[in-house]
């Protein structure tokens, strides 16, 4: 069947998006741009003692639906960042996290139209680990969003059937890679070591399996997420 991308109204991030550099994005990834709407959630007792659990599926849209998890996370922790930067930010890192703020928005918004009814709903994170007044914590926090982000997309490339979603997975992990060099040059300017933490003894970056970054990236989503279904 085929997919088309659908044109979401009344955002919260059209301001953000019209800001967008879509033609780096176009380039980078080979996927159009939509606009949408994210809202985040209180974190409330309720929150936290719910036992609904968000089914991830199965087969190719069980992938996607991670990887819509995943930039759902991804661009709510930028969103939060922009929004409230953290002390002496300076216009250089703001116009780096603004640019990938953006890119995780268009992300997160491409899996939810290619998904259409079979996605999962708006996650509610939970970001209270990190001090979005402190630079060291939140570049601390993106780093280690962006170096899972490369894993989880590494890990899952294997599990994906079409080529069609296959190639497009793989141009979106190359935006992240990109993304997670910026940061370690912002944290560690220069250093030649800055993909230490992202590649393995063998020199290729990490590749790990959806049930082991779920594990990792579970205490930033208030809700539970299942991939008991995903493909092994």
């Amino acid at each position: 069947m085929k997919k088309t991308l659908t044109q979401f109204s009344d955002s919260s991030d059209s301001v953000m998006l019209s800001k967008v550099n879509r033609r780096f994005f176009l380039r980078s990834a080979g996927v159009a741009a939509t606009t949408g709407a994210f809202i985040m959630g209180a974190c409330t007792e309720q929150d936290l003692m719910s036992d609904d659990v968000v089914d991830l599926g199965s087969g190719d849209f069980g992938i996607l639906n991670y990887a819509y998890a995943l930039e759902q996370l991804e661009a709510a922790f930028y969103i939060q960042v922009l929004t409230t930067p953290y002390l002496n930010m300076t216009d250089m890192e703001k116009w780096i996290l603004t640019d990938i703020r953006d890119h995780e928005i268009i992300h997160r918004e491409f899996f939810k139209a290619a998904l259409g009814m079979k996605a999962i709903k708006g996650l509610t994170p939970n970001f209270s680990q990190i001090d979005f007044a402190s630079r060291t914590s939140v570049l601390g926090a993106a780093k280690l969003f962006e170096d899972t982000g490369v894993a989880a997309y590494n890990g899952a490339g294997k599990l994906i059937e079409d080529v069609n979603y296959l190639l497009v997975a793989g141009k979106i992990v190359s935006v992240e890679a990109r993304h997670a060099s910026a940061i370690a040059d912002l944290i560690n300017p220069n250093a030649l070591e800055f993909a230490n933490g992202q590649i393995d003894e063998n020199g290729l970056e990490h590749a790990y399996s959806p049930s082991i970054i779920l594990d990792g990236v579970s205490p930033f989503v208030m809700d539970k997420i299942s991939g008991k279904n995903l493909p092994s």
